[in-house]
């Protein structure tokens, strides 16, 4: 191990980088195993968006749909399954952040972490491969979400560019929540901790633009809803897949990634370092 260690100390830079990317592959595939031997939770992060969809569109559509601006309330429905689609999609991601951050927790708690942090493995390897994983899983989930949504009858207009950008800002998006949901993971003291906290992002989507309009929202409710990240991330999803004006909503969602990106990453590796010194 000492060899090893020495060795990837006096490497060229080309030479260490490539060691990192080795570990990053390393590590996503233990994670891909990991969600392929329990897929409960993934079953979860499919399951419960679903729900959320049939529900919001065949319960609530008509009556939402008839409220929209514009819309002939005996099509409610059908213009409610356009509007709710995007705010589905971006909460599909974000109840993604649960099952990253319960495994960060199981292997903080279980002791893995602490033996990976005495081999030689790239610390930013060991969070990335979570990272990386957590982001494949949150487009498989969209992409079944989506079909479902396609099955009760949602209709996007995109184009193929606008297909590939959406695609593009929705992994953006989850590699961004991926990163702050391992900080909560690494942060948390308990696994049943772990598995609770990210549950504030999945309210974000119901407290922005995901299911009603922000104008119809109380005074100090639309304010926080239209400075929170979550609003930008649906606008810009359904301007890409809807064709509704996008505005400034692809500036400040491709910004709000990067914060939340840098942000977990930060706070992730200064928690990894600081226990790696006790």
């Amino acid at each position: 191990m000492t060899t090893i260690t020495t060795s990837r100390q006096s490497a060229p830079s080309t030479s260490r980088s490539s060691h990192v990317v080795a570990d990053a592959v390393t590590m996503l595939r233990r994670n891909l195993l990991h969600i392929v031997r329990y897929p409960g939770l993934t079953v979860f992060v499919i399951g419960a968006p679903v729900v959320f969809l049939l529900l919001f569109v065949y319960v609530f559509g008509g009556t939402l749909g008839a409220g929209l601006p514009g819309v002939d309330p005996s099509g409610g429905r059908a213009a409610y399954v356009a509007y709710v689609m995007p705010g589905i999609l971006a909460m599909t991601i974000a109840g993604t952040a649960g099952g990253i951050a319960t495994t960060v927790a199981m292997d903080m708690t279980e002791g893995i972490t602490a033996r990976f942090r005495t081999m030689a493995i790239s610390r930013a390897a060991v969070l990335a491969g979570h990272v990386l994983g957590n982001t494949i899983q949150a487009i498989l989930a969209v992409t079944v979400v989506l079909g479902v949504g396609l099955l009760v009858g949602f209709r996007p207009s995109a184009g193929p560019v606008d297909w590939i950008a959406a695609i593009a800002i929705m992994v953006l998006i989850a590699f961004a929540i991926s990163w702050l949901a391992v900080a909560m993971g690494m942060q948390s003291k308990s696994v049943e901790t772990a598995s609770n906290l990210p549950m504030l992002l999945l309210l974000l989507p119901f407290l922005g633009s995901g299911f009603v309009p922000t104008d119809s929202m109380p005074a100090g409710l639309q304010w926080f809803a239209e400075y929170q990240p979550f609003t930008p991330f649906v606008e810009t999803i359904r301007g890409l897949l809807l064709g509704t004006p996008l505005g400034s909503n692809l500036v400040l969602a491709l910004g709000w990634c990067v914060v939340i990106t840098v942000g977990g990453y930060a706070w992730s590796m200064n928690i990894y370092e600081r226990k790696s010194v006790r």
